[in-house]
């Protein structure tokens, strides 16, 4: 199964949501924090072209926010 990727950065409610709902259905998944990592915010801003988080991805298929996860998991 593939690990899924959650970008994020801390007191995003939405992020939080995102990795409480991989937990509650035993989803794999890493968390990386584009506060700390200069190459994963530049990723999610300027290869992906978001202005928020969380950006997730399953492997590398681009999934969207918060409630795309939640749609693709129903």
């Amino acid at each position: 199964m593939e690990k899924y990727n959650v970008y994020g950065k801390p007191g995003c409610g939405f992020c939080t949501r995102a990795k409480r709902l991989l937990d509650r259905m035993n989803l794999d998944y890493n968390y990386i924090d584009i506060d700390e990592d200069s190459q994963a915010r530049f990723f999610v801003k300027e290869v992906i072209g978001a202005k928020k988080v969380p950006q997730i991805f399953k492997g590398n298929e681009y999934i969207g926010g918060f409630t795309e996860l939640e749609d693709s998991l129903k």
